[in-house]
């Protein structure tokens, strides 16, 4: 992963020219200032549509063995590509994004130097892209919970240390979120809220549907414009109806708001839901039990969720895009 290539990884990150009408980059919505995600509910999609699901952080990526919140992507080179082509996300056509990169003299330059080749291929641009996003790591020196793991017993205040106590303790918690990435990586049904957005928004229930049809689901479910099917979608399996990748927690404090369709807005109401034992549904997973915590437990458990996150949160200045230039033509030479 060289420099030069984490580098012209930046710039397509930035580059609304990977997209259908050039006007929707993956910093769209992943943006450093919420957190490398969106601070909506669900993500604004492409223009005329409203995607489905929470934009979720690209920080850790790296170290996901799937990505997407139904772990519809096996490599962050996949992740890109589903992201810029996807009808609700970028809706690009491979085809012409690779045409818009070859009419770029910086990227032609760039790609020549990086990959070898004469001229850009999209492959290539996703490629780039992912090297990119393996730098958006937390620093371990700037994580509070990292720093008193390291032996700094001062790095975290008396109710975050209590809260780590109910984390492996009463609140269960570490039962899937564990491990540096503090997620297990498997997929859960939860049963969390509907958002209401989906009752009110015409754009969001003709994506919701859309999806329903196109990846398997029920005439009944396409019709009534149901809640996400998460695993299914990848799996068919009845049973995964409503599963979801378990989140890592960590940069918590900059990633709202929380689950797959963002319907919770604060911490708090993230564990309130799990004190509760999460939804009615009888089919949610079985690790899904009340908890019983009193209000000092639970400010003292969203205390250290909160210590997950770096002191202050990764940004980055938008790079200066390269300028196109039009191809010369018999007709520019009078012929």
């Amino acid at each position: 992963m060289s420099a030069p290539k984490v580098a012209l990884g930046r710039l397509l990150f930035w580059d609304p020219r990977l997209s259908g009408n050039g006007s929707t980059a993956c910093v769209s919505c992943h943006a450093p200032s919420a957190g490398w995600g969106e601070p909506d509910a669900v993500s604004r999609g492409y223009p005329g549509t409203r995607h489905w699901r929470n934009s979720q952080t690209i920080l850790n990526a790296a170290h996901y063995q799937r990505l997407f919140w139904d772990g519809a992507a096996a490599s962050l080179e996949r992740q890109a590509q589903s992201a810029a082509t996807g009808a609700v996300a970028g809706n690009g056509d491979e085809a012409m994004m690779e045409m818009r990169l070859r009419l770029v003299p910086e990227y032609v330059r760039r790609f020549r130097e990086v990959f070898g080749s004469a001229w850009p291929r999209i492959e290539q641009a996703w490629q780039a892209i992912a090297a990119f996003q393996r730098t958006l790591v937390s620093d371990p020196q700037r994580v509070p919970f990292d720093r008193w793991q390291a032996g700094q017993r001062d790095a975290l205040s008396a109710s975050a240390q209590r809260g780590h106590g109910l984390f492996v303790g009463k609140a269960r918690c570490i039962q899937c979120h564990h491990g540096a990435l503090l997620s297990d990586q498997r997929f859960h049904a939860l049963d969390v809220p509907r958002l209401p957005l989906m009752d009110s928004h015409p754009l969001l229930q003709v994506t919701a549907r859309w999806q329903n049809l196109q990846r398997g689901a029920s005439h009944a479910d396409y019709r009534a414009s149901s809640d996400d099917l998460g695993l299914f979608y990848q799996s068919g399996l009845a049973g995964d109806r409503g599963r979801f990748r378990t989140p890592s927690l960590r940069e918590l404090r900059y990633t709202a708001p929380y689950m797959h369709n963002g319907v919770f807005e604060t911490l708090r109401e993230v564990v309130d839901f799990f004190d509760r034992g999460g939804g009615a549904s009888p089919h949610k997973s079985p690790l899904l039990q009340p908890l019983g915590l009193s209000e000092q437990e639970k400010t003292d458990l969203v205390a250290f969720l909160e210590s997950l996150s770096m002191d202050q949160p990764l940004d980055m200045a938008p790079p200066v895009l390269p300028p196109s230039q039009a191809l010369e033509t018999m007709a520019s030479h009078g012929r």
